[in-house]
This record gives C-alpha cells, structure tokens and sequence, in this order.
C-alpha cells in the first residue's frame, strides 16, 4: 500500500488587487483591477472581488471590463511589491516544509507529510499558516488540504476568500464523484462543453468511462482524467522545478470569429504573457501561437528570434505574422494561446506542473489530515 500524503495548497486571495486595496484605503471595498485602463491595448491582470460581481475577471480585455463596470478602478502593476510580499509568504512555507512547489506568486503547493513542526494534522498546520500570512502582510489566503495535488488544489478553491477545505482521504472519491465536471481543475470550458456533449456531467459520470475511451476522445490527457475519477494524482511537491516555457492563453464562449475581434483577443492575451514574463525576470527568443477552431482542431505555429523577445509590440507583431500561417477565416475559434520558450533570466524558477502524471493504483484512504 502506498502512505497517504497530506498535501496543502495555498492560494492568496484576489492578490495583487488585495494588494493595491491594502496599500490604498481609499480602494478598499470598491471594483479594482489590475491591468492597463481602457485607453490602452491590454486585459485584466487581476480583480477584486467587488470587480468579479460584475463578470469581470483574469484576462479580461480593459475596454470589455470598464462597458461592464463604468465606475472600475484601474491599477497598473507593480510586480516588484508583489513579488516581495510573495518572499515575505514562501519564507512561511519554508518554516513547516522544504517540500514547496511556487506555481505562481500568490499559490503554492507543499507537502506536510513529514514537517518541521512535528505536527500530525495538516489542518492545524493550514490554520497557522494563513494566520501567520495574515500577520505578516495583512492579506488573507486561502487553503486546500488533502492526500494529492489535484484535491488540494480544488479544495482551496470550495470557500474562498480566507477559505480553508479539507477533503479526508475517506471522502475523497465520494467527493470526486459529486464534483461538477465544471470544478475540476485542468478542464476548461472547452473540454467542459465536450464532455457534457458526451454525457458527463459530474465527477460520476466521468469515472464510467474506461481509459481507453477517454485516450480516443481527449488525447494523453485522458489518461489523467481516468485517475482523478477516480482520485488518483501521484504527482509530487516538486520544489525547484525547471521552467522550459512560459503562456497564457484563453478560451472564448461564444466563439471568435471576426477577425478584427480575433486580433484584439491576441493583443489581450500578449499583454497578459507580457506581464507574466515581466514578474518572472525572464524573456524567451521563441514565440509560439497555439489555436483550437469549434471543431477541436488544433494548429500551432512558432518563430524563434535571434534576439530575446523584451517588448510588448514585438510579442503582438509576431503573433499576428504567426496568426498569418492559419486559416482564420469564417472558422470559429474556440481558444488562443501564446507561449515563450528558450527561456533567459529566472530560468531556474519554477513551472506549473501539467496534469500527465499517472497516479498510484491503490492509495491508503485511513490516515486522518
């Protein structure tokens, strides 16, 4: 039998606009975002709560955000505060555990299975750290305890803001099977659709399908949704993992089809991979578009420069020359996706791990977290 490990995900809440309401009184309880304002090209960084009440969120375009919300207050970054209050939180996580996986600034996983604190219940150690966070930077957090990456990571998720979810390794798959296929973390909305086309609709559904059937309808990663059914996720903490890439990308409902919307959704989505090289101190010399049309058809194009690529209008022409080598016209878009490879700077930083891992086949479900 495998041991039953007791993962903690951590994820900030709203972070970098919490971090603009902290440091700015007169902005706190009111819509924020994070991003450049309506006048310029670009998308949402980040949104406060009081923001998302108005449908707006990551990645959405700044013109869309302010037709939405008129009296939006807009905040242009500063990724080094945020990246010094993320130091002041990681340098938390390193007093219970030297097991941290950093996916971003504001979440990480850790494993507590075997900590510094000699403490057996990986709730309690979830409480102090989010108290702890809370102490030291006056924002919230909030955290997601269970026996893999996969249920911690949605756990974290079930009551946010300063949420804290644990899912007992005796609840797991009862748990997994009563998810909407909607919550869980690594299907998008277009796999969504796919699914409840096929008659999936809940974490129950999904696990009737054999292996073999969900490899033909959805590639390798059907593989991985045969073992979260079924909640399985053997992947580990990986702390100080090698990024190779760095993306962003965004799938739309209803699709794009215009060109001149396709376009805006591309300068959108270049300005958030922007930002995101930005607070990475690192820059990449190739560039590659990644395009699904309604049918589910994938093309992806590349470019590598001799030079690395430094600045926003240089990622937005070489998309577009990208975007030239695809059929675009009067063919649905479900999804746009820009990535950076051959990475300089903050190589050795770590990179979000893909969900391709198999997981262990018989997981101990009898240790209390």
């Amino acid at each position: 039998m495998n041991a039953v490990r007791k993962i903690i995900h951590i994820d900030m809440d709203a972070f970098y606009a919490s971090v603009e309401q902290r440091d700015q009184p007169s902005y706190r309880g009111k819509p924020l975002v994070v991003g450049g304002s309506p006048a310029q090209r670009g998308a949402v960084a980040a949104a406060s709560y009081e923001a998302r009440q108005y449908g707006i969120y990551s990645a959405t375009p700044s013109r869309t955000a302010y037709h939405k919300c008129p009296h939006l207050i807009f905040v242009p970054p500063r990724f080094d505060v945020y990246r010094a209050i993320s130091e002041q939180i990681r340098e938390i996580f390193y007093r219970y555990t030297d097991l941290v996986e950093p996916l971003a600034l504001d979440e990480a996983y850790l494993d507590v299975t075997q900590n510094k604190v000699g403490l057996t219940s990986a709730t309690r150690i979830a409480q102090e750290i989010k108290q702890r966070i809370y102490e030291t930077t006056q924002l919230t957090a909030s955290a997601g305890i269970s026996i893999n990456k996969f249920l911690a990571k949605i756990a974290s998720g079930m009551d946010k803001p300063n949420g804290l979810c644990l899912i007992p390794p005796d609840q797991a798959a009862t748990f997994i099977e009563q998810l909407p296929i909607e919550k869980f973390y690594g299907v998008g909305q277009v796999t969504t659709i796919k699914m409840h086309g096929l008659g999936i609709q809940s974490g129950a559904d999904l696990k009737q399908w054999s292996e073999a059937d969900l490899v033909q309808q959805f590639g390798k990663v059907g593989r991985f949704y045969y073992k979260i059914a079924r909640a399985q996720d053997d992947r580990p903490v990986q702390p100080n993992r090698i990024r190779k890439s760095l993306g962003a990308e965004n799938s739309f409902d209803p699709d794009l089809i215009d060109r001149p919307e396709i376009l805006q959704a591309l300068e959108a989505i270049a300005a958030i991979l922007k930002r995101r090289s930005d607070a990475q101190h690192t820059t990449g010399r190739t560039l590659t578009l990644k395009l699904k049309y309604a049918d589910y058809q994938q093309v992806t194009r590349s470019k590598t420069l001799p030079v690395a690529i430094e600045h926003l209008d240089t990622i937005v022409s070489v998309a577009i020359e990208l975007l030239g080598l695809v059929k675009i016209d009067h063919q649905p878009i479900r999804l746009l996706g820009l990535t950076i490879s051959n990475l300089s700077g903050a190589a050795s930083d770590v990179e979000h791990a893909a969900p391709n891992a198999t997981a262990p086949e018989d997981v101990q479900l009898s240790l209390e977290l």
